[in-house]
Protein backbone atom coordinates (compact mmCIF):
# COMPACT_ATOMS: atom_id res chain seq x y z
CA UNK A 1 0.00 0.00 0.00
CA UNK A 2 2.85 2.37 0.82
CA UNK A 3 4.50 1.83 -2.53
CA UNK A 4 1.26 2.54 -4.35
CA UNK A 5 0.75 5.75 -2.43
CA UNK A 6 4.32 6.83 -3.11
CA UNK A 7 3.88 6.18 -6.80
CA UNK A 8 0.71 8.24 -6.86
CA UNK A 9 2.48 11.02 -4.98
CA UNK A 10 5.32 10.98 -7.43
CA UNK A 11 2.92 11.12 -10.35
CA UNK A 12 1.01 14.01 -8.79
CA UNK A 13 4.25 15.78 -8.08
CA UNK A 14 5.40 15.37 -11.68
CA UNK A 15 2.08 16.72 -12.89
CA UNK A 16 2.38 19.71 -10.62
CA UNK A 17 6.02 20.37 -11.58
CA UNK A 18 5.35 20.14 -15.30
CA UNK A 19 6.22 23.54 -16.77
CA UNK A 20 5.67 25.02 -20.20
CA UNK A 21 8.71 25.34 -22.52
CA UNK A 22 8.60 29.17 -22.28
CA UNK A 23 8.74 29.08 -18.48
CA UNK A 24 11.46 26.48 -18.49
CA UNK A 25 13.51 28.56 -20.92
CA UNK A 26 13.12 31.63 -18.71
CA UNK A 27 14.23 29.65 -15.64
CA UNK A 28 17.28 28.37 -17.49
CA UNK A 29 18.20 31.96 -18.51
CA UNK A 30 17.83 33.23 -14.92
CA UNK A 31 19.39 30.20 -13.17
CA UNK A 32 21.71 28.53 -15.61
CA UNK A 33 22.88 25.06 -14.42
CA UNK A 34 24.94 22.20 -15.83
CA UNK A 35 23.56 19.62 -13.34
CA UNK A 36 21.74 16.79 -15.17
CA UNK A 37 19.17 16.68 -12.38
CA UNK A 38 17.96 20.19 -13.34
CA UNK A 39 17.17 19.25 -16.94
CA UNK A 40 13.55 18.95 -18.01
CA UNK A 41 14.16 15.71 -19.91
CA UNK A 42 15.91 14.06 -16.93
CA UNK A 43 15.98 10.18 -17.17
CA UNK A 44 16.93 8.29 -14.05
CA UNK A 45 18.12 5.16 -15.91
CA UNK A 46 20.42 7.15 -18.14
CA UNK A 47 21.66 9.07 -15.10
CA UNK A 48 22.44 5.80 -13.20
CA UNK A 49 24.14 4.37 -16.27
CA UNK A 50 26.20 7.48 -16.39
CA UNK A 51 27.24 7.03 -12.74
CA UNK A 52 27.89 3.31 -13.12
CA UNK A 53 28.85 2.64 -16.69
CA UNK A 54 30.57 -0.69 -15.83
CA UNK A 55 30.31 -3.40 -13.27
CA UNK A 56 33.59 -2.35 -11.74
CA UNK A 57 32.16 1.05 -11.01
CA UNK A 58 29.58 -0.52 -8.65
CA UNK A 59 32.33 -0.75 -6.08
CA UNK A 60 31.79 2.96 -5.40
CA UNK A 61 28.04 2.71 -4.96
CA UNK A 62 28.16 3.48 -1.25
CA UNK A 63 30.10 6.68 -1.84
CA UNK A 64 27.68 7.79 -4.54
CA UNK A 65 24.68 7.04 -2.34
CA UNK A 66 26.19 9.01 0.53
CA UNK A 67 26.76 12.04 -1.77
CA UNK A 68 23.17 11.89 -2.98
CA UNK A 69 21.85 11.68 0.55
CA UNK A 70 24.04 14.64 1.54
CA UNK A 71 22.66 16.63 -1.37
CA UNK A 72 19.09 15.68 -0.40
CA UNK A 73 19.70 16.84 3.11
CA UNK A 74 20.99 20.20 1.93
CA UNK A 75 17.98 20.65 -0.29
CA UNK A 76 15.68 19.85 2.63
CA UNK A 77 17.44 22.48 4.75
CA UNK A 78 17.08 25.07 2.02
CA UNK A 79 13.40 24.29 1.55
CA UNK A 80 12.81 24.45 5.27
CA UNK A 81 14.53 27.84 5.52
CA UNK A 82 12.49 29.20 2.64
CA UNK A 83 9.21 27.95 4.11
CA UNK A 84 9.98 29.51 7.48
CA UNK A 85 10.96 32.77 5.80
CA UNK A 86 7.61 32.87 3.94
CA UNK A 87 5.81 32.49 7.28
CA UNK A 88 7.30 35.82 8.52
CA UNK A 89 6.69 37.66 5.25
CA UNK A 90 3.06 38.49 5.96
CA UNK A 91 3.85 40.16 9.25
CA UNK A 92 6.79 42.09 7.79
CA UNK A 93 4.63 43.11 4.82
CA UNK A 94 1.90 44.59 7.01
CA UNK A 95 4.50 46.52 8.95
CA UNK A 96 6.11 47.83 5.75
CA UNK A 97 2.68 48.82 4.38
CA UNK A 98 1.94 50.85 7.49
CA UNK A 99 5.29 52.58 7.25
CA UNK A 100 4.66 53.34 3.55
CA UNK A 101 1.29 54.88 4.32
CA UNK A 102 2.84 57.12 6.94
CA UNK A 103 5.57 58.17 4.46
CA UNK A 104 2.91 58.93 1.85
CA UNK A 105 1.01 61.16 4.25
CA UNK A 106 4.21 63.00 5.13
CA UNK A 107 5.05 63.35 1.39
CA UNK A 108 1.56 64.71 0.61
CA UNK A 109 1.99 67.35 3.30
CA UNK A 110 5.37 68.38 1.89
CA UNK A 111 3.94 68.56 -1.68
CA UNK A 112 1.13 70.79 -0.49
CA UNK A 113 3.61 73.10 1.21
CA UNK A 114 5.69 73.21 -1.99
CA UNK A 115 2.59 74.02 -4.06
CA UNK A 116 1.66 76.87 -1.79
CA UNK A 117 5.18 78.27 -1.95
CA UNK A 118 5.19 77.88 -5.76
CA UNK A 119 1.97 79.91 -6.07
CA UNK A 120 3.48 82.61 -3.94
CA UNK A 121 6.69 82.54 -6.03
CA UNK A 122 4.69 82.76 -9.27
CA UNK A 123 2.86 85.81 -8.04
CA UNK A 124 6.14 87.37 -7.01
CA UNK A 125 7.69 86.57 -10.44
CA UNK A 126 4.72 88.21 -12.20
CA UNK A 127 5.22 91.34 -10.16
CA UNK A 128 8.97 91.33 -10.85
CA UNK A 129 8.36 90.71 -14.59
CA UNK A 130 5.90 93.57 -14.76
CA UNK A 131 8.47 95.84 -13.23
CA UNK A 132 11.16 94.56 -15.62
CA UNK A 133 8.90 95.22 -18.65
CA UNK A 134 8.28 98.70 -17.45
CA UNK A 135 12.01 99.23 -16.99
CA UNK A 136 12.66 97.74 -20.44
CA UNK A 137 10.15 100.10 -22.10
CA UNK A 138 11.64 102.99 -20.20
CA UNK A 139 15.14 101.97 -21.29
CA UNK A 140 14.05 101.64 -24.94
CA UNK A 141 12.35 105.02 -24.92
CA UNK A 142 15.30 106.57 -23.17
CA UNK A 143 17.71 105.07 -25.73
CA UNK A 144 15.56 106.31 -28.62
CA UNK A 145 15.36 109.73 -27.07
CA UNK A 146 19.11 109.92 -26.55
CA UNK A 147 19.75 108.70 -30.13
CA UNK A 148 17.27 111.19 -31.55
CA UNK A 149 18.74 114.03 -29.54
CA UNK A 150 22.20 113.00 -30.73
CA UNK A 151 21.01 112.96 -34.37
CA UNK A 152 19.33 116.31 -33.82
CA UNK A 153 22.55 117.74 -32.47
CA UNK A 154 24.48 116.32 -35.46
CA UNK A 155 21.86 117.66 -37.88
CA UNK A 156 21.84 121.15 -36.42
CA UNK A 157 25.64 121.32 -36.33
CA UNK A 158 25.92 119.80 -39.83
CA UNK A 159 23.48 122.32 -41.32
CA UNK A 160 25.42 125.20 -39.80
CA UNK A 161 28.73 123.80 -41.08
CA UNK A 162 27.20 123.09 -44.51
CA UNK A 163 26.04 126.69 -44.89
CA UNK A 164 29.41 128.03 -43.75
CA UNK A 165 31.38 125.77 -46.15
CA UNK A 166 29.04 126.66 -49.00
CA UNK A 167 29.78 130.33 -48.50
CA UNK A 168 33.52 129.57 -48.43
CA UNK A 169 33.24 127.30 -51.52
CA UNK A 170 34.93 124.41 -49.72
CA UNK A 171 33.51 121.81 -52.11
CA UNK A 172 35.79 118.95 -51.05
CA UNK A 173 34.58 119.14 -47.44
CA UNK A 174 31.01 119.88 -48.49
CA UNK A 175 30.79 116.65 -50.53
CA UNK A 176 31.29 114.38 -47.50
CA UNK A 177 29.35 116.60 -45.10
CA UNK A 178 26.31 116.93 -47.36
CA UNK A 179 25.96 113.16 -47.72
CA UNK A 180 26.16 112.74 -43.94
CA UNK A 181 23.57 115.47 -43.32
CA UNK A 182 21.19 113.87 -45.83
CA UNK A 183 21.61 110.46 -44.15
CA UNK A 184 20.89 111.93 -40.71
CA UNK A 185 17.89 113.82 -42.05
CA UNK A 186 16.33 110.54 -43.16
CA UNK A 187 15.90 109.59 -39.48
CA UNK A 188 13.62 112.60 -38.98
CA UNK A 189 11.14 111.90 -41.78
CA UNK A 190 8.45 110.91 -39.24
CA UNK A 191 9.11 114.06 -37.23
CA UNK A 192 8.54 116.54 -40.07
CA UNK A 193 5.44 117.79 -38.27
CA UNK A 194 7.71 119.47 -35.71
CA UNK A 195 8.44 123.04 -36.87
CA UNK A 196 12.11 122.97 -35.84
CA UNK A 197 12.76 119.74 -37.75
CA UNK A 198 10.91 121.04 -40.82
CA UNK A 199 12.96 124.22 -40.68
CA UNK A 200 16.23 122.26 -40.64
CA UNK A 201 15.05 120.19 -43.62
CA UNK A 202 14.25 123.36 -45.59
CA UNK A 203 17.68 124.76 -44.78
CA UNK A 204 19.32 121.59 -46.16
CA UNK A 205 17.29 121.83 -49.40
CA UNK A 206 18.19 125.50 -49.74
CA UNK A 207 21.88 124.66 -49.26
CA UNK A 208 21.68 121.94 -51.92
CA UNK A 209 20.04 124.32 -54.38
CA UNK A 210 22.58 127.03 -53.67
CA UNK A 211 25.44 124.55 -54.10
CA UNK A 212 24.09 123.44 -57.48
CA UNK A 213 23.75 127.00 -58.75
CA UNK A 214 27.10 128.00 -57.33
CA UNK A 215 28.99 125.01 -58.76
CA UNK A 216 27.50 125.52 -62.21
CA UNK A 217 28.52 129.15 -62.13
CA UNK A 218 32.02 128.19 -61.00
CA UNK A 219 32.37 125.68 -63.83
CA UNK A 220 31.20 128.21 -66.39
CA UNK A 221 33.73 130.65 -65.05
CA UNK A 222 36.47 128.03 -64.85
CA UNK A 223 36.42 127.20 -68.56
CA UNK A 224 38.15 129.97 -70.48
CA UNK A 225 36.08 131.67 -73.13
CA UNK A 226 39.15 132.72 -75.09
CA UNK A 227 39.46 130.74 -78.31
CA UNK A 228 35.88 129.46 -78.25
CA UNK A 229 34.80 131.41 -81.39
CA UNK A 230 34.78 129.49 -84.70
CA UNK A 231 37.55 130.68 -87.03
CA UNK A 232 37.69 130.27 -90.84
CA UNK A 233 38.42 126.88 -92.42
CA UNK A 234 42.17 127.46 -92.61
CA UNK A 235 42.30 127.63 -88.78
CA UNK A 236 40.04 124.67 -88.10
CA UNK A 237 42.88 122.44 -86.93
CA UNK A 238 43.62 124.96 -84.19
CA UNK A 239 40.10 124.60 -82.90
CA UNK A 240 40.49 120.83 -82.61
CA UNK A 241 43.83 121.31 -80.88
CA UNK A 242 42.15 123.75 -78.48
CA UNK A 243 39.45 121.26 -77.41
CA UNK A 244 42.10 118.57 -76.90
CA UNK A 245 43.99 120.85 -74.52
CA UNK A 246 40.79 121.78 -72.72
CA UNK A 247 39.82 118.13 -72.25
CA UNK A 248 43.22 117.24 -70.85
CA UNK A 249 43.05 120.19 -68.47
CA UNK A 250 39.51 119.29 -67.47
CA UNK A 251 40.38 115.68 -66.64
CA UNK A 252 43.33 116.78 -64.52
CA UNK A 253 41.39 119.39 -62.55
CA UNK A 254 37.77 118.25 -62.47
CA UNK A 255 37.72 114.66 -63.68
CA UNK A 256 37.45 113.16 -60.20
CA UNK A 257 34.54 115.38 -59.20
CA UNK A 258 32.02 113.44 -61.32
CA UNK A 259 31.13 109.74 -61.33
CA UNK A 260 32.84 107.82 -64.09
CA UNK A 261 29.55 106.54 -65.50
CA UNK A 262 28.49 110.12 -66.29
CA UNK A 263 31.10 110.21 -69.11
CA UNK A 264 31.56 113.94 -68.66
CA UNK A 265 34.56 114.16 -71.00
CA UNK A 266 32.59 112.58 -73.81
CA UNK A 267 29.60 114.82 -73.14
CA UNK A 268 31.80 117.91 -73.40
CA UNK A 269 33.27 116.61 -76.66
CA UNK A 270 29.83 115.89 -78.14
CA UNK A 271 28.56 119.34 -77.18
CA UNK A 272 31.67 120.87 -78.73
CA UNK A 273 30.98 118.96 -81.96
CA UNK A 274 27.36 120.13 -82.11
CA UNK A 275 28.38 123.75 -81.58
CA UNK A 276 31.21 123.49 -84.11
CA UNK A 277 28.94 121.96 -86.77
CA UNK A 278 26.30 124.65 -86.28
CA UNK A 279 28.76 127.53 -86.32
CA UNK A 280 30.71 126.19 -89.30
CA UNK A 281 27.49 125.78 -91.26
CA UNK A 282 26.56 129.40 -90.57
CA UNK A 283 30.04 130.62 -91.40
CA UNK A 284 30.28 128.73 -94.71
CA UNK A 285 26.85 129.96 -95.79
CA UNK A 286 28.02 133.52 -95.17
CA UNK A 287 31.38 133.12 -96.92
CA UNK A 288 30.44 130.56 -99.55
CA UNK A 289 32.31 132.44 -102.31
CA UNK A 290 35.57 132.19 -100.38
CA UNK A 291 35.52 128.38 -100.22
CA UNK A 292 38.22 126.83 -102.40
CA UNK A 293 38.60 123.13 -103.08
CA UNK A 294 41.98 122.83 -101.35
CA UNK A 295 40.69 124.70 -98.32
CA UNK A 296 37.54 122.57 -98.26
CA UNK A 297 39.49 119.31 -98.50
CA UNK A 298 41.87 120.52 -95.80
CA UNK A 299 38.98 121.28 -93.44
CA UNK A 300 37.25 117.97 -94.21
CA UNK A 301 40.43 115.98 -93.66
CA UNK A 302 41.15 117.64 -90.30
CA UNK A 303 37.52 117.15 -89.25
CA UNK A 304 37.35 113.46 -90.20
CA UNK A 305 40.66 112.89 -88.40
CA UNK A 306 39.17 114.50 -85.30
CA UNK A 307 36.04 112.34 -85.56
CA UNK A 308 38.26 109.27 -85.82
CA UNK A 309 40.13 110.39 -82.72
CA UNK A 310 36.84 110.70 -80.84
CA UNK A 311 35.90 107.17 -81.90
CA UNK A 312 39.17 105.82 -80.48
CA UNK A 313 38.80 107.74 -77.22
CA UNK A 314 35.04 107.40 -76.52
CA UNK A 315 32.30 104.81 -76.96
CA UNK A 316 29.55 107.15 -78.17
CA UNK A 317 27.21 106.22 -75.32
CA UNK A 318 26.14 109.85 -74.78
CA UNK A 319 25.03 110.55 -78.34
CA UNK A 320 21.42 109.64 -77.56
CA UNK A 321 20.88 111.93 -74.58
CA UNK A 322 22.99 114.94 -75.58
CA UNK A 323 21.40 118.38 -76.10
CA UNK A 324 22.01 118.21 -79.83
CA UNK A 325 20.66 115.68 -82.23
CA UNK A 326 22.44 112.41 -82.64
CA UNK A 327 24.33 112.28 -85.91
CA UNK A 328 22.79 110.06 -88.48
CA UNK A 329 23.95 106.48 -88.27
CA UNK A 330 26.55 106.04 -90.96
CA UNK A 331 25.52 103.79 -93.76
CA UNK A 332 27.23 100.47 -94.13
CA UNK A 333 30.47 101.05 -96.04
CA UNK A 334 29.49 100.71 -99.68
CA UNK A 335 32.38 102.39 -101.40
CA UNK A 336 33.78 99.85 -103.87
CA UNK A 337 36.94 101.89 -104.34
CA UNK A 338 38.34 101.54 -100.81
CA UNK A 339 39.76 98.08 -101.49
CA UNK A 340 43.45 97.98 -102.29
CA UNK A 341 44.15 96.99 -105.86
CA UNK A 342 47.59 96.47 -107.33
CA UNK A 343 46.33 96.63 -110.88
CA UNK A 344 43.37 98.66 -112.14
CA UNK A 345 42.85 96.10 -114.89
CA UNK A 346 42.03 93.14 -112.61
CA UNK A 347 39.90 90.42 -114.21
CA UNK A 348 36.42 89.29 -113.32
CA UNK A 349 37.75 86.21 -111.53
CA UNK A 350 39.60 88.49 -109.09
CA UNK A 351 36.23 89.57 -107.70
CA UNK A 352 36.00 86.18 -105.96
CA UNK A 353 38.98 86.90 -103.76
CA UNK A 354 38.25 87.17 -100.02
CA UNK A 355 37.38 90.69 -98.98
CA UNK A 356 39.22 92.53 -96.25
CA UNK A 357 37.31 92.77 -92.95
CA UNK A 358 35.31 95.95 -92.62
CA UNK A 359 36.39 98.49 -90.06
CA UNK A 360 33.88 99.08 -87.25
CA UNK A 361 31.48 101.96 -87.75
CA UNK A 362 32.50 105.26 -86.25
CA UNK A 363 29.65 106.50 -84.03
CA UNK A 364 31.00 110.05 -84.38
CA UNK A 365 31.13 109.93 -88.17
CA UNK A 366 29.49 113.05 -89.57
CA UNK A 367 28.91 114.68 -86.20
CA UNK A 368 30.90 117.70 -87.50
CA UNK A 369 31.76 116.88 -91.11
CA UNK A 370 28.10 116.72 -92.09
CA UNK A 371 28.15 120.52 -92.38
CA UNK A 372 30.49 120.30 -95.41
CA UNK A 373 28.11 118.32 -97.62
CA UNK A 374 26.16 121.36 -98.95
CA UNK A 375 29.47 122.80 -100.18
CA UNK A 376 30.88 119.72 -101.90
CA UNK A 377 29.77 121.17 -105.21
CA UNK A 378 33.07 123.07 -105.06
CA UNK A 379 34.90 119.74 -105.11
CA UNK A 380 32.70 118.40 -107.92
CA UNK A 381 33.28 121.49 -110.06
CA UNK A 382 37.00 121.18 -109.43
CA UNK A 383 37.01 117.57 -110.58
CA UNK A 384 34.99 118.54 -113.66
CA UNK A 385 37.66 121.05 -114.55
CA UNK A 386 40.51 118.65 -113.80
CA UNK A 387 39.01 115.87 -115.92
CA UNK A 388 38.53 118.30 -118.79
CA UNK A 389 42.18 119.35 -118.59
CA UNK A 390 43.21 115.69 -118.32
CA UNK A 391 41.36 114.80 -121.54
CA UNK A 392 42.95 117.76 -123.35
CA UNK A 393 46.38 116.60 -122.16
CA UNK A 394 45.69 113.06 -123.39
CA UNK A 395 44.74 114.46 -126.82
CA UNK A 396 47.87 116.63 -126.96
CA UNK A 397 50.12 113.71 -125.88
CA UNK A 398 48.59 111.40 -128.48
CA UNK A 399 49.18 113.94 -131.24
CA UNK A 400 52.73 114.59 -130.05
CA UNK A 401 53.73 110.95 -129.66
CA UNK A 402 51.78 109.64 -132.63
CA UNK A 403 50.25 106.20 -133.09
CA UNK A 404 52.03 103.04 -131.83
CA UNK A 405 54.78 101.85 -134.16
CA UNK A 406 54.61 98.46 -135.81
CA UNK A 407 57.04 95.86 -134.70
CA UNK A 408 57.08 97.18 -131.12
CA UNK A 409 55.42 96.05 -127.90
CA UNK A 410 53.16 99.08 -128.07
CA UNK A 411 51.32 97.82 -131.13
CA UNK A 412 47.91 96.45 -130.09
CA UNK A 413 48.38 97.38 -126.40
CA UNK A 414 45.98 99.45 -124.29
CA UNK A 415 46.73 103.14 -124.49
CA UNK A 416 48.48 104.40 -121.33
CA UNK A 417 46.13 107.35 -121.12
CA UNK A 418 43.17 105.01 -120.54
CA UNK A 419 44.78 103.47 -117.44
CA UNK A 420 45.67 106.95 -116.20
CA UNK A 421 42.04 108.02 -116.65
CA UNK A 422 40.66 105.16 -114.55
CA UNK A 423 43.36 105.58 -111.91
CA UNK A 424 42.42 109.24 -111.54
CA UNK A 425 38.73 108.34 -111.44
CA UNK A 426 39.34 105.75 -108.72
CA UNK A 427 41.26 108.35 -106.72
CA UNK A 428 38.37 110.79 -107.06
CA UNK A 429 35.80 108.18 -106.03
CA UNK A 430 37.80 107.21 -102.94
CA UNK A 431 38.17 110.83 -101.96
CA UNK A 432 34.48 111.58 -102.59
CA UNK A 433 33.37 108.52 -100.61
CA UNK A 434 35.30 109.81 -97.63
CA UNK A 435 33.50 113.12 -97.91
CA UNK A 436 29.99 111.89 -98.61
CA UNK A 437 28.07 108.91 -99.96
CA UNK A 438 25.08 110.92 -101.10
CA UNK A 439 24.38 113.23 -104.02
CA UNK A 440 28.04 114.30 -104.53
CA UNK A 441 28.89 110.70 -105.45
CA UNK A 442 26.12 110.70 -108.07
CA UNK A 443 27.34 114.02 -109.46
CA UNK A 444 30.92 112.73 -109.67
CA UNK A 445 29.74 109.59 -111.50
CA UNK A 446 27.81 111.72 -113.98
CA UNK A 447 30.92 113.82 -114.66
CA UNK A 448 32.97 110.70 -115.24
CA UNK A 449 30.36 109.44 -117.71
CA UNK A 450 30.69 112.71 -119.55
CA UNK A 451 34.48 112.60 -119.87
CA UNK A 452 34.59 108.89 -120.63
CA UNK A 453 32.41 109.63 -123.64
CA UNK A 454 34.77 112.48 -124.59
CA UNK A 455 37.72 110.12 -124.27
CA UNK A 456 35.98 107.61 -126.51
CA UNK A 457 35.24 110.28 -129.08
CA UNK A 458 38.43 112.35 -129.02
CA UNK A 459 41.06 109.65 -128.35
CA UNK A 460 39.55 106.47 -129.75
CA UNK A 461 37.05 107.16 -132.53
CA UNK A 462 38.70 110.45 -133.49
CA UNK A 463 42.04 108.79 -134.25
CA UNK A 464 40.90 105.83 -136.35
CA UNK A 465 42.58 105.88 -139.81
CA UNK A 466 40.55 107.03 -142.79
CA UNK A 467 39.94 104.93 -145.91
CA UNK A 468 39.37 105.82 -149.56
CA UNK A 469 35.96 104.19 -149.52
CA UNK A 470 34.82 106.01 -146.45
CA UNK A 471 35.65 109.65 -146.45
CA UNK A 472 34.16 110.01 -143.02
CA UNK A 473 36.74 107.67 -141.58
CA UNK A 474 36.35 104.43 -139.69
CA UNK A 475 34.28 103.94 -136.56
CA UNK A 476 34.54 101.30 -133.93
CA UNK A 477 31.04 100.13 -134.80
CA UNK A 478 31.93 99.73 -138.48
CA UNK A 479 35.01 97.72 -137.60
CA UNK A 480 33.04 95.40 -135.34
CA UNK A 481 30.22 94.95 -137.88
CA UNK A 482 32.53 94.16 -140.81
CA UNK A 483 31.74 90.70 -142.16
CA UNK A 484 33.67 88.18 -144.17
CA UNK A 485 33.41 88.69 -147.90
CA UNK A 486 32.87 92.43 -147.72
CA UNK A 487 35.29 94.88 -149.14
CA UNK A 488 38.30 95.05 -146.87
CA UNK A 489 40.08 98.37 -146.56
CA UNK A 490 43.80 98.36 -147.07
CA UNK A 491 45.80 99.57 -144.02
CA UNK A 492 49.44 99.90 -143.39
CA UNK A 493 51.10 98.05 -140.53
CA UNK A 494 51.17 101.23 -138.43
CA UNK A 495 47.45 101.79 -139.06
CA UNK A 496 46.71 98.19 -138.08
CA UNK A 497 48.68 98.63 -134.85
CA UNK A 498 46.74 101.79 -134.12
CA UNK A 499 43.39 100.10 -134.80
CA UNK A 500 44.33 97.19 -132.53
CA UNK A 501 45.38 99.55 -129.75
CA UNK A 502 42.15 101.52 -130.05
CA UNK A 503 40.04 98.33 -130.02
CA UNK A 504 41.99 96.96 -127.02
CA UNK A 505 41.55 100.26 -125.20
CA UNK A 506 37.80 100.31 -125.95
CA UNK A 507 37.50 96.72 -124.72
CA UNK A 508 39.45 97.62 -121.57
CA UNK A 509 37.19 100.62 -120.90
CA UNK A 510 34.10 98.47 -121.31
CA UNK A 511 35.43 95.66 -119.09
CA UNK A 512 36.61 98.06 -116.36
CA UNK A 513 33.29 99.92 -116.40
CA UNK A 514 31.42 96.63 -116.05
CA UNK A 515 33.64 95.63 -113.14
CA UNK A 516 32.91 98.95 -111.42
CA UNK A 517 29.21 98.43 -111.98
CA UNK A 518 29.39 94.89 -110.53
CA UNK A 519 31.20 96.19 -107.45
CA UNK A 520 28.56 98.84 -106.97
CA UNK A 521 25.91 96.13 -107.15
CA UNK A 522 27.76 93.90 -104.69
CA UNK A 523 27.96 96.73 -102.17
CA UNK A 524 24.27 97.53 -102.59
CA UNK A 525 25.13 101.05 -103.71
CA UNK A 526 22.84 100.94 -106.73
CA UNK A 527 19.86 100.13 -104.48
CA UNK A 528 20.44 103.32 -102.50
CA UNK A 529 21.05 105.48 -105.59
CA UNK A 530 19.26 104.00 -108.62
CA UNK A 531 20.51 106.91 -110.74
CA UNK A 532 23.88 105.14 -110.92
CA UNK A 533 22.43 101.90 -112.25
CA UNK A 534 22.29 102.77 -115.95
CA UNK A 535 24.68 99.98 -116.94
CA UNK A 536 27.98 100.11 -118.80
CA UNK A 537 26.47 102.25 -121.51
CA UNK A 538 26.39 105.15 -119.05
CA UNK A 539 30.13 105.52 -119.52
CA UNK A 540 30.64 104.56 -123.15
Amino acid sequence: MMEDEELEFVEDLEAILHLTPEVQLAIEQVFPSQDPLDRTDFNAVEYINTLFPTEQSLANIDEVVNNIRLKIRRLDDNIRTVVRGQTNVGQDGRQALEEAQKAIQQLFGKIKDIKDKAEKSEQMVKEITRDIKQLDHAKRHLTTSITTLNHLHMLAGGVDSLEAMTRKRQYGEVANLLQGVVNVLEHFQKYMGIPQIRQLSERVKAAQSELGTQILADFEEAFPAQGSKVAWLDKIDRRYAWIKRQLVDYEEKYGRMFPEEWCMTERISVEFCHITRTELAKLMRTRAREIEVKLLLFAIQRTTNFEGLLAKRFSGCTLNDGPGKKPETPLEPTNPFLEDEDNVSEKDEDLDRPKKPKAPDNPFHGIVSKCFEPHLYVYIESQDKNLGELIDRFVADFRAQGPPKSGTDEGGAVLPSCADLFVYYKKCMVQCSQLSTGEPMIALTTIFQKYLREYAWKILSGNLPKTSTNSGGLTISSLLKEKEGSEVAKFTMEELCLICSILSTAEYCLATTQQLEEKLKEKGYLKQYPALGSGPGCCM
